[in-house]
């Protein structure tokens, strides 16, 4: 039987091949770049972190679609991400995203040598208030809310997450603001999610060893963007994130061993088209099990394509 978010996520690849062929597919589109990118989870914004952007080329009477394919690689680690989302009336956004996550050393020390960790996260994102482009005079920003659904896949760190009380599916919840300034070239977001993600998900939800509270946590994120010329934009995320896993390694004699820490990047965004664009960051994942990997920092680049209609 196929995992319900699995065909998730095809019914939504059929869904843009649908729109593909509609009357109202997006022609002319959005100015370049002000829909954002596709995130490491596949909603519509910056690299790491979701803004109140509506992704694709739509605008108010249009149906559009993108797909993506990224790559992030760190000292000890490797994750490869692609996806699709579907942009209805640039109100309405629909995401799907699979993450692939080479755990390189950590597995190799677990005895799981070639471990790699996989999840599927189905988005949904809807704009309540404001519009990017038509309010960009004033100080009324783009307001949206959204959710992600998560599901790991099983694997051979199963017994691990079990052991430590964490789940391997969760929802994130979450509200952005985006407030474009035209005249500036600038792009200011700020999210607030509420999680019980470890490490995005990939290392399972919350954890009950050593916290009898296990409880959501809210996260800020925040991204800045400035216009260098209409197609292309540099920036940096900063985005926090739970360190749920700490308190269960410590109860499980590893100390700090399962801390983790927050993300960050700095980020410089190409659309040489108005259906591609081109994003290259150097990334800062702080810690990611430093048990096994000698308390390095995971830094590394960034690499991800857009094609969008």
């Amino acid at each position: 039987m196929k995992h319900p978010l699995n065909a998730l996520a095809i019914a939504v690849a059929g869904l843009l091949c649908v729109g593909a062929a509609a009357p109202a597919l997006a022609d002319t589109g959005k100015l370049l770049l002000t829909g954002g990118v596709s995130s490491v989870d596949g909603a519509a914004g910056g690299g790491l972190t979701p803004w109140a952007v509506i992704g694709t080329n739509a605008t108010a009477d249009e149906v559009g679609g993108s797909a993506y394919l990224s790559r992030v690689n760190t000292q000890d680690y490797g994750l490869t991400g692609y996806g699709a989302a579907i942009g209805i009336h640039d109100r309405y956004e629909i995401s799907v995203g699979r993450q692939d996550f080479n755990t390189g050393i950590t597995g190799a020390a677990l005895g799981l040598p070639g471990l790699h960790l996989r999840q599927t996260i189905v988005g949904v994102k809807a704009r309540v208030a404001g519009d990017a482009i038509l309010n960009s005079d004033s100080w009324m920003p783009q307001v949206a809310v959204g959710a992600e659904f998560k599901s790991l896949d099983s694997s051979g760190l199963d017994g691990t997450l079990a052991a430590l009380g964490a789940k391997r599916s969760g929802i994130d919840f979450y509200v952005s603001a985006t407030k474009l300034f035209l005249g500036q070239s600038l792009l200011v977001n700020g999210t607030l999610r509420a999680t019980k993600a470890n490490e995005n998900g990939l290392l399972g939800f919350g954890a009950t060893l050593g916290n009898p509270h296990n409880s959501y946590q809210l996260e800020p994120e925040v991204s800045v963007a400035y216009l260098l010329s209409k197609n292309v934009a540099i920036g940096g995320e900063y985005r926090l994130m739970p360190n749920n896993l700490e308190d269960a390694g410590r109860a499980a004699g590893l100390g700090d061993g399962l801390r983790s820490q927050d993300w960050k990047d700095l980020f410089v965004a190409w659309a040489p088209t108005k259906h591609l664009s081109i994003t290259l960051a150097y990334v800062d994942l702080g810690v990611i099990v430093p048990a096994t990997t000698n308390n390095r920092r995971q830094t590394g680049t960034y690499l991800s394509a857009q094609l969008a209609f």
